[in-house]
């Protein structure tokens, strides 16, 4: 009887600490991490459409799973969008990162200035 207690007490234990080894992710990263990645390691293959569509793919799934973007992401869209002359959407995304992260505000606010 003892031993049955024990074992139930430990799968119990067990299940506990498995459960809290789950990682659920605050943000849809989407192709973000992978993009970013890109951009940096190899520059020449980061064509600046190729990752607006990505991108915009990305917000679509996002919101069908109700999770944020996470930081960063609206910046790396406008930045995009400047990279194709787009300044509209850039400024577009500026302000949606600014909106999303306030912390990001005096970066974006720099951003915002330079392309008006």
């Amino acid at each position: 009887m003892i031993l049955n207690s024990l074992k139930v007490l430990f799968l119990i234990a067990l299940s506990i600490i498995f459960s809290s080894c789950v990682s659920s992710t605050k943000y849809y990263w989407g192709e973000y991490e992978n993009l970013i990645y890109t951009q940096y390691k190899e520059p020449e293959k980061a064509i600046p459409e190729i990752q607006i569509q990505k991108l915009q793919a990305d917000i679509q799934k996002a919101a069908s799973k109700d999770q944020p973007l996470p930081p960063g992401f609206y910046a790396h869209l406008g930045y995009q969008y400047l990279q194709v002359g787009k300044a509209g959407e850039a400024r577009q995304y500026f302000n949606a990162e600014k909106k999303a992260f306030p912390e990001s505000a005096a970066l974006m606010d720099r951003f915002l200035k330079k392309i008006k």
